[in-house]
C-alpha cells in the first residue's frame, strides 16, 4: 500500500469500530495505536464499559480470529495455551491449541487467574510463540492481547506482578458514556447487535504491512534522547520508589510513531513522546506515599516529570 492509502485504512478502520463503540473516540484511536504498534493493552475498568466489543469490533474489521479466555481461579496454564491429546487413531499425542492462538484475545479478568495461569501469557506476549514439551509453536500474526481487570473487587483476585504489567504497552480504561450517548447505545441495540454493521475494512496482510508501516516513521536523533531522558528521570526521581525498564524505552519509542501514524504523518515530534510518555509509563512504576498524596495519580506524576524536561526544538 502507498502512504495515503495506509493513512486512509487506519481512518477507515477507526471509524469502523465507531459504529459500535460510541462517544469513545479518543479510546478507540488509542487501542488502534497500540494494535499497529504491535503492543498489548491492559484494560481496567468497571464491567459492561464495551471492552469485549471493541475487541470483537476490532477483529471483525479485519476478518480476524477472536477468541475470549474467562479467568478464573481453577483455570490451567494449558486452557490458555494448548495441551498434547492422545489420539487413539494414529496412536500419537497430538498439539491442541487453545484460545491463544488467534489474532485478537481478550483475557477477561486476567486478575482472578493464579500467577502460574497468568504468567502462560508472558511467552505469546513477548515472542509470540507458544512451548509446550519442549517444542515452540508460532502464533499467527497479527496478534493482540487484551486484558481486563475490575478495579472495585480485589477478593479472590491476585495482583499482576511487575513483570507482568511491564508486558503491556498500555494501560487505560473506556470510562462511562455521556447521557446522549448512552440514549444512542439503547436505540442502536433496540432491533438488532450493532456487531452485524461490521464488515472487514482491510485484510490481515494488510494491517501487518500498517504494522511495518510504523517501524519505517522517521524519528530524529533528538526524540531519541528525549525519549531515554524521560525513562532516567523516572529511575532517579525522588518520587518513585521503582522507575521503568529499557523495555519501556522501547514501547514508548514504537507507540510515539503509532501515534504520528494516527495523525497522518510519516515522522515523529516531541508532541507525540509527550502525549504516549503518560499512558506507557504510569503503570509500570511506583511512586513513593509522599507523591501520591501530593501530585495524585501515577499518570499525573509522569506529566509532571515530563514537563520538568525540556522538549527538543525541532
Amino acid at each position: 500500500m502507498q502512504e495515503k492509502e495506509i493513512f486512509a485504512k487506519v481512518d477507515e478502520i477507526i471509524q469502523n469500530i465507531e459504529k459500535v463503540i460510541l462517544g469513545k473516540h479518543e479510546e478507540i484511536r488509542l487501542a488502534v495505536a497500540v494494535f499497529l504498534a504491535e503492543g498489548h493493552l491492559l484494560m481496567e475498568d468497571v464491567p459492561g464499559m464495551g471492552k469485549t466489543m471493541l475487541a470483537k469490533s476490532m477483529a471483525k474489521s479485519f476478518s480476524g480470529n477472536f477468541r475470549r479466555i474467562q479467568f478464573t481461579p481453577d483455570l490451567l496454564p494449558s486452557d490458555v495455551t494448548g495441551s498434547y491429546i492422545y489420539n487413539q487413531k494414529t496412536a500419537e499425542f497430538e498439539f491442541r491449541p487453545g484460545p491463544v492462538f488467534a489474532n485478537i484475545v481478550i483475557a477477561d479478568e486476567i486478575n482472578r487467574g493464579t500467577p502460574r495461569t497468568q504468567s502462560s501469557l508472558l511467552e505469546p506476549m513477548e515472542e509470540y510463540q507458544v512451548t509446550a514439551d519442549g517444542k515452540t509453536f508460532k502464533l499467527e500474526r497479527p496478534f493482540f492481547l487484551i486484558a481486563t481487570q475490575n478495579p472495585v473487587e480485589r477478593e479472590g483476585t491476585y495482583f499482576l506482578p511487575v513483570s507482568q504489567l511491564d508486558r503491556f504497552l498500555v494501560k487505560m480504561g473506556m470510562g462511562y458514556p455521556q447521557k446522549d450517548q448512552e440514549v444512542k447505545i439503547l436505540l442502536d441495540r433496540e432491533t438488532s447487535d450493532p456487531l452485524e454493521k461490521i464488515d472487514p475494512v482491510v485484510s490481515k496482510d494488510q494491517i501487518i504491512e500498517m504494522q511495518n508501516f510504523v517501524k519505517t516513521i522517521k524519528v530524529d536523533s533528538r526524540i531519541y534522547e528525549y525519549i531515554v531522558e524521560i525513562t532516567q528521570m523516572t529511575r532517579e526521581s525522588d518520587k518513585l520508589i521503582l522507575g521503568v525498564s529499557p523495555r519501556a524505552s522501547l514501547d514508548l519509542f514504537r507507540l510515539s510513531q503509532s501515534l504520528a501514524l494516527l495523525e497522518q504523518r510519516n515522522y515523529c515530534i516531541p508532541d507525540d513522546v509527550k502525549k504516549a510518555a503518560p499512558l506507557v509509563l504510569s503503570h509500570r512504576i511506583i511512586p513513593t506515599s509522599p507523591a501520591r498524596t501530593e501530585i495524585g495519580n501515577t499518570q499525573e506524576i509522569i506529566k509532571k516529570l515530563v514537563n520538568e524536561i525540556s522538549v527538543p526544538i525541532q
